[in-house]
């Protein structure tokens, strides 16, 4: 068993855990990081854990949310296990677009979009897109703050109305009013809000993270936002999405590794298995950041690390590459 390569299993799976629910993709960081620590595995192998050591990242979704998603949670009465079952239900709705078409289209998009250029191009127009669709929401709000006309059900984080963040407390410090203009708001401010058209067009949007790059949880919080979510809800809700769609995407990419006479020995083992572990305990403290993070900040900061990453991709392999004959 080589070490070296447990260690570069450890570090994707740092990548992992981090960049899957950071809407900076993490697929295209890890065809990124390919280029540069190249794991000693079959390309058959590496394509299956490029996929599957996702679930280590997912695990960390179900640990974190498991009573919220627990239908039989006995701390649930009726109400709430119903409720539990209708979430459910608007999870699975959304993940259909994403499965009617990636399934048929999955092996034509590996063999022409997992490259460094796509994942590059992706970065910047996604990156541009967080800006603008940010931009427009707090122009969106100023203007409904002027006029007064936040609806009953337009809320920020905390439980406030929307609106009642515009007037700052008297005694509120600078730093606190800074805070304030980035509060989250939206008309569905809880999943209970979210109706069963709204999730599918969140799954709708999902459709386009099949683009390596675009980012899974970047494409579905964009959604959300336009749809209008708040960003803690667009968030959960991505991460909600998330189980069906990594559970269902590595139990394919295991059955073509399969087919195509892969097998486990203890090495691929361990270097599943570390990758896994990795990316679960990163990711448990990734989403606990970001949950914390999207109530008090908009997304624009991961537009503009987007597009700077973008353009650095670019700029190494269509420039720095060629000149240095690499």
């Amino acid at each position: 068993m080589d070490i070296i390569e447990l260690l570069k299993s450890a570090f994707m799976g740092l990548v992992e855990g981090i960049t899957e629910w950071l809407p900076v993709s993490s697929t295209g960081h890890m065809i990124l990081v390919d280029e540069f620590v190249k794991m000693n595995v079959s390309e058959t192998f590496w394509n299956m854990f490029l996929v599957v050591i996702q679930l280590g990242a997912i695990l960390a979704v179900c640990v974190l949310f498991f009573h919220e998603l627990n239908p039989f949670s006995p701390s649930k009465g009726k109400e709430g296990r119903r409720d539990t079952w209708v979430l459910w239900g608007k999870i699975v709705l959304g993940c259909i677009p994403a499965a009617a078409i990636g399934l048929p289209l999955n092996d034509w998009m590996e063999e022409h979009f997992y490259n460094a250029p796509v994942v590059a191009l992706a970065l910047i127009v996604y990156g541009v897109l967080f800006i603008v669709i940010e931009n427009w929401r707090a122009s969106k709000r100023e203007e409904m703050a002027v006029a007064g006309s936040f609806g009953s059900r337009a809320v920020v984080s905390g439980g406030r109305p929307a609106g009642a963040h515009f007037a700052a407390p008297a005694a509120a410090t600078a730093e606190d009013e800074d805070d304030d203009e980035n509060l989250d708001f939206g008309s569905i401010a809880t999943l209970e809000d979210l109706s069963w058209k709204t999730a599918l067009g969140i799954g709708c949007f999902q459709v386009l993270s099949l683009v390596p790059g675009t980012s899974r949880s970047g494409s579905t919080i964009i959604g959300g936002l336009l749809l209008g979510c708040t960003r803690s809800v667009a968030s959960k809700f991505t991460f909600f999405l998330a189980i069906p769609v990594m559970f269902g995407a590595s139990a394919l990419k295991l059955v073509k590794y399969f087919i195509k006479g892969g097998t486990f020995g203890a090495n691929e083992v361990a270097i599943l298995g570390v990758g896994c572990v990795v990316a679960f305990v990163v990711s448990l403290i990734a989403i606990k950041w970001l949950m914390g993070f999207v109530r008090r900040h908009d997304f624009k900061c991961f537009g503009v690390y987007r597009i700077i990453l973008g353009v650095v991709v670019l700029a190494y392999f269509f420039v720095l590459e060629p000149m240095l004959g690499l």
